[in-house]
């Protein structure tokens, strides 16, 4: 008979570093995107393509936003 896998708990700060770590990647991504768009419009003049980055920019930081109000929203 197998032994029991014991899951390892982690503390409020060690599940708040993992989480961190997590959200700085889409925190990232977002204004990279973001920078992309600017570069297209106004180094290049390509503005139909520079809208459509920006727009996925802007959706990238939105669910930032929502992942970080629905992890961390404050109890009262």
């Amino acid at each position: 008979m197998a032994a029991k896998k014991i899951k390892k708990r982690l503390t409020q700060d060690q599940e708040f570093q993992i989480m961190k770590l997590v959200l700085d990647k889409f925190l990232w991504m977002g204004f990279i995107v973001l920078g992309y768009a600017v570069f297209l419009g106004t180094i290049q003049d390509n503005w139909g393509p520079a809208i459509a980055w920006g727009i996925s920019g802007v959706v990238i930081l939105v669910l930032f936003m929502m992942l970080v109000i629905r992890e961390y929203e404050v109890l009262r």
